[in-house]
């Protein structure tokens, strides 16, 4: 099935806007479903399209891009090879998974600037950024991201309309769902169980077995384990992957990088890190050692908190070792009864949520009062020259000490403060209770 992505929209502009002069590419983790979105964006939007998979090897197609001196050529070998005939101005040529041809990516720069047809790109950030040791890196590109289908893409897949439009109504007011609410943090529970991966949807849709989607995202989590083994053949980028949810768990300040690893050898390991998050298998949120300025300026790269790109494959690795039977959090998340201790799971909702819509992911620790212990802000959201931090809760409580106290010890610098929680909007004090469907509009 293909399911409606609003990325769409911004591809679209693209092709109203740019008219030619760059390339488009789409990037994202594996089996977000750039390839489907990118072939269903060409079926609609031109005359003729020609999709080149490089994951498929073709000879005669890939020694077309050892000389691009004669376009002509070029493009009547490939509708020749292809048997499209392509219009100018009226067709798209696709160059899915591009980093396993550089020499294809290279050619961007001609091939845009001879202006007959439209171009556009899928790839890994992570082998997008290896495979260019010999190539010149096209400026002519127009970058785009495709995450994970968001909680209202998911709801379109399923069927439910008009979707979260109506939410935002609620939200600008600052008034309670009621019954709504209800409803929502449903559907909410079970995005979380079934995740936003395309093909994890689709076994949805077709079995209405969460034991069989279950299955379905272990298939795309033992892709990415190999993935990391392959970029990692030591082995360390898979264990750090299957440790995210017990390091999550603890409640650390920060991400224990040797009891991952499980050793106290780290060296190599920064390498590592910064090759799983290009892959976007993973998202870093960093500390912010001093909230008052720009958080980019004091970011601590030694001090983060690992998530994984989606929530449905979360869930899953929560229990990677362990039969599906076994795992309680498909039971107390359909039944609305998962425990605090099990709140983790909504942190790394809110990670998603948050950086879908582009923020980068920051958090904020201090110490209390007696030294003993420490205050932590979840998240930090950077809004002009001021602060909005947010506090997750997965339950109902009220309680939100460490938002409170941040909040007194940087005063000036606040604009708004968050707690998100599972209950229905409302106000304690100057903190904005909301319910974490409403995270993508702070």
């Amino acid at each position: 099935m293909v399911f409606r992505r609003k990325l769409y929209e911004d591809m679209l502009r693209w092709k109203e806007e740019r008219h030619g002069e760059t390339a488009l590419l789409v990037k994202g983790a594996r089996r977000v479903g750039k390839s489907t979105l990118v072939e269903e964006f060409a079926k609609k939007e031109y005359k003729s399209y020609i999709l080149i998979d490089f994951s498929k090897k073709n000879k005669r197609i890939d020694t077309l891009f050892d000389d691009m001196s004669d376009l002509n050529f070029f493009f009547l070998h490939l509708q020749q090879e292809t048997g499209v005939t392509l219009h100018e101005r009226q067709s798209v040529i696709i160059f899915d998974e591009v980093q396993m041809q550089p020499l294809a990516r290279q050619a961007i720069k001609h091939l845009v600037k001879d202006g007959r047809y439209d171009y556009i790109e899928t790839g890994s950030l992570l082998t997008l950024k290896k495979n260019v040791q010999d190539i010149v890196i096209p400026s002519e590109e127009t970058r785009v991201t495709l995450n994970p289908l968001d909680f209202e893409e998911f709801l379109w897949a399923i069927g439910v309309e008009p979707g979260l439009s109506f939410i935002k109504v609620f939200y600008d007011k600052k008034v309670p769902l009621g019954a709504s609410h209800r409803k929502t943090m449903r559907d909410l529970r079970l995005y979380m169980l079934v995740g936003g991966m395309p093909q994890a949807i689709n076994t949805y849709l077709e079995t209405n077995n969460l034991q069989m989607v279950d299955k379905t995202k272990r298939e795309i989590l033992a892709l990415y384990d190999d993935d990391f083994r392959k970029i990692d053949p030591l082995g360390r980028a898979s264990r750090i992957l299957r440790a995210i949810p017990s390091q999550l768990s603890t409640n650390a300040r920060r991400f224990q990088i040797t009891t991952a690893m499980e050793s106290r050898k780290t060296e190599g390991t920064d390498i590592v890190l910064a090759d799983m998050e290009d892959s976007m298998v993973v998202r870093l949120a960093y500390h912010a050692n001093d909230p008052n300025v720009g958080f980019g300026l004091s970011r601590n790269v030694e001090n983060y908190k690992m998530f994984l790109l989606d929530t449905g494959l979360f869930v899953t690795l929560c229990f990677w070792d362990k039969d599906f039977t076994e795992n309680i959090i498909y039971n107390k998340l359909l039944s609305d009864k998962l425990d605090a201790n099990l709140g983790y799971v909504y942190e790394n909702l809110v990670a998603q949520m948050l950086s879908a819509q582009g923020n980068q992911l920051y958090y904020y620790t201090f110490p209390t009062e007696t030294g003993k212990h420490n205050y932590e802000v979840d998240f930090l959201l950077s809004r002009g020259n001021k602060v909005c931090p947010i506090e997750v809760k997965s339950s109902g409580y009220k309680t939100h000490k460490s938002l409170d106290e941040f909040c007194k010890k940087f005063s000036a610098h606040i604009e708004s403060r968050y707690l998100v929680y599972t209950k229905d909007l409302q106000k304690d004090g100057e903190t904005l209770m909301v319910p974490v469907y409403m995270t993508p509009l702070l």
